[in-house]
């Protein structure tokens, strides 16, 4: 009843109400041109139309702003079914008062005056409701639309939305990632301050690099991965100056472009992660680093020694929580990563089908 209301303050308020005006004009010389067959008298026929468009009209608003919204639209079919029967019925004898008005008033009561196509009851009524029928077809159709319309904005917003929440969210684990990383290497360069080592110089200089890709370029939405590799080697030598001869590393890559791109900060903290949770096994950390790209897939193999009684120690902090997350944000369905210990063997593998896809 409230949606009926409505359309009906829109018919009555609408700027267009000159629109409907034009088109029941339409209508009026539709009626002409039908009754005027096998007919000489016009003025019988304007008037007979005449007569016939307000039982149009109101036949054709009823249907409109109340059957099809109050009912239709409401999935109340056995209603809309019942009422539509009592319009038809209305209408009809409607018509039929039209006939016979203007066979009173226009005809004088003689039939044979009358225009073939308006003694004809059948077809004024198919003519009427043919008007009814077109008027609703198109107010379907516009309501249709509208919906359509509607439901495409609201999902664009609730699309929106979760990108939003999505970019929020990954803003704040970078931010947490961003203190982890620091917290680390800081401390390096505090134990070897305590030492004075002179080494030390070099570690601030290295991070110096690090820092300004930290601040600077992890805020963009991606990076090359080269670019990527580039600082990832620079974190891993910070790390042998700390190990110094206590360290094996391997590290394999293949030929990087710079149109391959990935999230900044993507690898660097499976490699600290090596780092700061592996074991020295017969005096040595060895660390196997493997760096593969197929097209747009990219696999990446890190490996480290780590006691089997702290292997479990390596599967939680903040950075491998975080990356975890940051992978599900990014890369829904698009990615494998595997964790697994294998004898004295941490063993990290990630594997991205598309890492252009984000």
């Amino acid at each position: 009843m409230q949606l009926a209301a409505m359309n009906l303050a829109k018919l009555i308020n609408s700027k267009f109400i000159s629109i409907h005006l034009l088109f029941w004009i339409g209508v009026w010389f539709f009626y002409v041109y039908f009754f005027s067959y096998n007919s000489t008298d016009s003025n019988f026929v304007t008037w007979f139309s005449a007569f016939l468009i307000p039982v149009t009209m109101i036949t054709t608003y009823f249907v409109v702003y109340y059957l099809i919204p109050t009912y239709l639209l409401t999935k109340k079919y056995f209603l809309f079914s019942l009422y539509s029967i009592y319009t038809v019925i209305l209408s009809t004898w409607l018509i039929l008062m039209t006939i016979f008005a203007s066979l009173l008033f226009l005809s004088n009561l003689n039939v044979d005056k009358m225009p073939p196509m308006s003694r004809n009851y059948i077809f004024v009524l198919i003519l009427v409701y043919l008007v009814v029928l077109l008027v609703s077809f198109v107010n379907l159709l516009s309501h249709n639309f509208a919906t359509e319309s509607k439901n495409k904005e609201l999902q664009n917003k609730i699309l929106e939305t979760q990108l939003q929440i999505k970019d929020q969210e990954l803003q704040y684990l970078k931010k947490q990632i961003h203190p982890h990383f620091l917290f680390n290497t800081l401390n390096t360069i505090y134990g070897f301050a305590l030492k004075q080592s002179k080494n030390t110089p070099d570690i601030i200089l290295k991070l110096s690099n690090l820092l300004d890709y930290i601040l600077y370029q992890v805020n963009k939405p991606k990076v090359s991965l080269k670019e990527e590799i580039m600082h990832l080697q620079e974190y891993i030598a910070l790390e042998r100056i700390r190990f110094q001869d206590t360290l094996k590393i391997s590290f394999t890559s293949d030929e990087l472009f710079e149109e391959k791109q990935i999230p900044p900060m993507l690898l660097i903290p499976f490699v600290e992660n090596a780092f700061k949770h592996g074991n020295l096994i017969d005096g040595f950390l060895q660390v196997n680093i493997l760096i593969e790209v197929d097209d747009d897939a990219l696999r990446f193999v890190i490996k480290n020694t780590v006691k089997q009684d702290q292997g479990h120690e390596t599967k939680t902090g903040i950075g491998l929580e975080n990356i975890k997350k940051r992978l599900d944000l990014i890369y829904p369905n698009n990615y494998n990563l595997q964790i697994n210990l294998v004898e004295d063997w941490y063993i990290v593998e990630l594997y991205i089908e598309n890492i252009n896809s984000f």
